[in-house]
């Protein structure tokens, strides 16, 4: 892996508006790309999350997020320490289990970075929205956006399109801000119980991702008229 730091990024802090995360960027609050994609979910998703918490009752289904969220925070930390040549180790039972996770993605999944133009970097798309992607570079020889996901078993494809979505607005800032051409996003997955998983969109379908995004922005802010009011300046 080849560090290229071709741009500079922001930096920026992250606050709470009426609980939702969001980015301060200059003087404007953003909202971030997964409260965007939260806010706007389908019904059907809808549905889906709250039979699961039926099934397993509210606190089975609070601990379970819980872990998984502390386990996938583990994971990603390691997996910066390696991208950064820094180094990571956590000794905590959390750490533990997240430490082979992480080695199994630099293994199978790392192995085709070629170039890294930066590593937890915040990424916005003016007046609209923020966020912070794991890596941005060349992978497997095409500009890029990697995320990196943890999982409590294997996914299909087709339940993670979310996932692209995401992919697919830090895309769109990476190209408006820095004039890239990325049309590629790639999810380097591990299970807890050790199975690897690589997804990738490119091209076309990408572009479709995109759209999708735009589509949820516009919902996101009808669905929020207020929502460029409420959050003011730093200084407000």
């Amino acid at each position: 892996m080849i560090w290229n730091k071709r741009f500079e990024y922001p930096k920026s802090q992250r606050s709470l508006i009426q609980g939702k995360r969001h980015y301060d960027i200059g003087q404007t609050k953003l909202p971030s790309v997964t409260t965007i994609l939260s806010a706007t979910q389908s019904e059907e998703k809808k549905k889906a999350l709250a039979d699961w918490k039926a099934r397993m009752g509210d606190q089975a289904a609070d601990r379970v997020r819980d872990i998984a969220a502390l386990r996938g925070t583990a994971m990603h930390t390691y997996l910066e320490g390696y991208v950064r040549g820094t180094g990571h180790k956590d000794l905590t039972s959390v750490g533990r289990e997240a430490e082979p996770m992480a080695k199994k993605i630099i293994s199978e999944g790392l192995c085709d970075l070629n170039e890294i133009w930066g590593s937890e970097v915040t990424l916005y798309y003016p007046e609209l929205y923020a966020g912070a992607t794991d890596v941005v570079g060349i992978y497997n020889g095409r500009e890029s956006i990697i995320d990196f996901k943890q999982t409590n078993k294997p996914k299909q494809r087709g339940w993670i399109t979310d996932y692209f979505t995401q992919l697919g607005a830090y895309a769109m800032a990476h190209n408006y801000v820095y004039g890239t051409k990325i049309q590629s996003g790639v999810v380097l997955m591990c299970s807890k119980d050790g199975m690897f998983q690589k997804f990738e969109s490119s091209d076309k379908e990408f572009v479709d991702f995109q759209h999708d995004f735009l589509r949820r922005v516009d919902q996101y802010y009808k669905n929020v008229p207020n929502t460029k009011e409420d959050q003011g300046t730093k200084n407000d």
